[in-house]
């Protein structure tokens, strides 16, 4: 006989019993385990099912609210879309009338009011649900900046004098860092050039692009009685 090769000595029947107990213990908790999952199961069901119908609710209307908004985008395309190349060409009295049409194309009952005296409106426009816009259009040459002052004009005058809910300064270049700080601070929304390409050219609504709120009597630009 090889040497590498040992006879194992048979267990007694002290050591099989003992295996067999130790089998049997394992097979008992793996069935206690098991009834105790199951219970949890059978008394957690209608929350599972709940969990499951939300969850597929909320993925199908997901699913919906995206076909729907890229459908409503394609429409808002086809109806108008403005490149920035097209808004630097323009001049300043173009620009305002192509701002007013974009604010009809999303809904808005609008009109150009730009001109002597118009105190900080160049385009008004109206909606049955979130109220009031003032637009400020500022035209530039390409790489032009618009600065503070025209925020301070149009917080002063678009609730007063426009009974306005919203105010927004448009233009075809860009804002100074503290002409957008102070926007955002005093609720006087703006569009640069990089978020008028996103209006104009890919389709967004402007009250979607600035999250406008609806119109409400707390709101900050309180029209006059």
């Amino acid at each position: 006989m090889s040497r590498g090769w040992r006879l194992r000595r048979p267990r007694g029947p002290l050591e099989v019993a003992s295996a067999a107990v130790v089998a049997l213990a394992v097979l008992v908790m793996a069935a206690r385990t098991l009834t105790v999952t199951a219970g949890a199961l059978i008394d957690a069901w209608p929350v599972l099912l709940t969990l499951a119908l939300v969850g597929g609710v909320a993925a199908v209307w997901r699913a919906r609210r995206s076909v729907g908004g890229r459908r409503r985008k394609d429409a808002r395309l086809a109806a108008l879309r403005i490149t920035l190349a097209e808004f630097d060409a323009m001049d300043d009295r173009r620009f305002e009338c192509v701002l007013r049409d974009l604010l009809v194309r999303d809904g808005w009952t609008a009109r150009r009011v730009g001109g002597g005296g118009d105190q900080a409106a160049d385009v008004i426009g109206d909606h049955t649900v979130l109220g009031r816009i003032v637009v400020q259009a500022k035209h530039t040459r390409v790489g032009g900046k618009v600065g503070s002052a025209v925020m301070y004009g149009v917080k002063g005058t678009a609730g007063p004098a426009h009974r306005a809910d919203h105010a927004v300064v448009v233009t075809n270049g860009f804002l100074t860092r503290d002409a957008m700080t102070w926007g955002n601070r005093h609720t006087v929304h703006w569009v640069d050039r990089e978020r008028l390409q996103r209006w104009a050219e890919s389709g967004a609504a402007l009250h979607e692009l600035l999250k406008l709120p609806t119109r409400s009597r707390s709101s900050w630009f309180k029209r006059a009685a």
